[in-house]
């Protein structure tokens, strides 16, 4: 089984845009903004309309930099597949939601001990420019029990 998700990570002026999760799967994480793509839904539409309900942002300009697919040990078989967005452009300022508080975070201050505990493997690639493709396998409390990780040309 597969399910369809996106994040999308707005980056200006060296800085990312991150949100604190504050309700359900991944509360209390610092992460991009996205979520699960709808049925009839592309995943371009569910990324941008993601990203607005969760931080009130339009994107204007996005672009597709990298792919994931995360298993957990107790669900195997059940793949969350990630598209991952760079947000370039956009209209409207990052405002806190019911879901996520955002906050801009210099690319050299990180909060990766309270973001997903894969985050540190993929994001550096992410914040130099690069496209990328990875699989995780997470067993208790998260911690990734196996990794692949792939710079690629085109996603």
């Amino acid at each position: 089984m597969r399910k369809l998700l996106t994040l999308c990570l707005a980056v200006k002026d060296g800085k990312v845009l991150l949100g604190m999760k504050k309700r359900g799967f991944g509360a209390g994480r610092w992460n991009g903004f996205g979520g699960k793509v709808e049925a009839g839904e592309t995943i371009e539409a569910a990324a941008r309309r993601e990203t607005e309900e969760e931080c009130g942002i339009v994107i204007a300009e996005m672009e597709k930099v990298g792919i994931h697919e995360f298993e957990f040990d107790a669900e195997r078989g059940k793949i969350l597949e990630v598209h991952v967005f760079r947000v370039d452009a956009w209209d409207g300022e990052p405002v806190e939601t019911e879901e996520m508080r955002p906050e801009w975070f210099s690319f050299s201050d990180i909060p990766y001990g309270t973001m997903w505990p894969d985050d540190i493997y993929w994001l550096p690639l992410f914040l130099a420019g690069k496209k990328f493709r990875t699989r995780f396998l997470f067993g208790a409390e998260d911690a990734v029990l196996e990794k692949v990780i792939a710079e690629v040309e085109t996603i």
